[in-house]
């Protein structure tokens, strides 16, 4: 079967007949089905063809996916330089996710020489058109003043942004902005407002933050079932500072039964997944598993570094 008798197998006649006659949307739409399989067999170089031609004629949704396709090298090796190429034709016609897109290889310094100046110049585009991703990044970017001048009430109100439109890592910012009282007066029940609301979304970090809220109190009525409920969440996702205070809680049996085992587990693995440059965090959990480890029989630690070995991030 040749090529265009597979394809009007797939696609209604007159869309094959559109896109042969140079139909722009008609191309871009069979590079989308192409692209995601539905509705067609999966090929990401007959996409790659079809959102090329449809470029070719200002088409900016097939510019933006060539964009993709160049970049995670999709139906073509892998070229940021094409990729930029591409988000840049896009993002210049008010594409917005090209633009967001651009600011990101600005600031990795992919296919383009790295510039926050440039990359906060993109997301802000894209994030004055809606998008979550960049509103987030406009507002890390105000947070840590790379690209722009610091200024936390700017970035609480990007974050702020953001998660209202449920942006997980938007939400669990924002928490930390009320928590430590940055360009906003310090709220810690408005912290744990946010971070429960990214934490139900499976964000690791916001979990994490919401066990520490039940733990110490703040914001919150204090509650250790529930700071082990999110620690255990945020550790399984692979949080070390989760599973450090997991092993604490363990080992002292508060808030879940005291078990030697489980403490050692979560003390190994927090000290596996700390960055070697944590040395603070990495020696407290080298310290507690060694204290623990003198109150197991070798039993116990062998089935301890048995359930570390199996662990997997979930």
């Amino acid at each position: 079967m040749t090529s265009k008798e597979n394809m009007g197998s797939m696609f209604p006649p007159i869309q094959i007949v559109l896109a042969d006659q140079g139909d722009a949307r008609a191309q871009y739409e069979l590079g989308v089905k192409f692209e995601s399989g539905q509705g067609a067999r999966q090929d990401y170089a007959e996409a790659l063809k079809w959102y090329r031609r449809a470029a070719d004629q200002g088409e900016s949704n097939a510019e933006y996916n060539l964009g993709c396709l160049h970049r995670d090298g999709r139906g073509t090796p892998q070229d940021y330089a094409e990729a930029a190429k591409w988000y840049r034709r896009a993002a210049d016609r008010g594409n917005p996710y090209a633009q967001h897109n651009l600011g990101y290889l600005y600031e990795a310094g992919q296919g383009v020489e790295q510039s926050q100046t440039a990359a906060v110049g993109w997301y802000r585009k894209a994030a004055d058109q809606g998008v979550a991703a960049a509103q987030f990044n406009v507002g890390i970017a105000y947070d840590t003043g790379q690209g722009v001048p610091t200024d936390h009430a700017e970035a609480a109100a990007w974050y702020r942004k953001a998660a209202d439109q449920d942006y997980a890592n938007a939400q669990n910012n924002l928490g930390r902005i009320y928590e430590d009282g940055r360009g906003v007066p310090q709220d810690f029940a408005e912290a744990v407002k946010w971070f429960e609301r990214a934490a139900i979304q499976g964000n690791a970090a916001a979990q994490f933050n919401l066990g520490r809220a039940y733990h110490t109190g703040r914001g919150t009525t204090q509650n250790l079932h529930e700071a082990a409920k999110w620690y255990r969440k945020a550790a399984d996702r692979g949080d070390p500072a989760a599973q450090f205070n997991l092993g604490v809680l363990y080992s002292n049996g508060k808030g879940v039964p005291k078990d030697y085992v489980e403490a050692h587990r979560w003390f190994k693995l927090a000290i596996l997944r700390f960055p070697e440059s944590d040395v603070v965090h990495r020696k407290a959990a080298i310290k507690n598993r060694h204290l623990i480890a003198s109150r197991m029989s070798p039993l116990q630690i062998a089935e301890s570094q048995r359930l570390a070995s199996e662990w997997t991030p979930k």
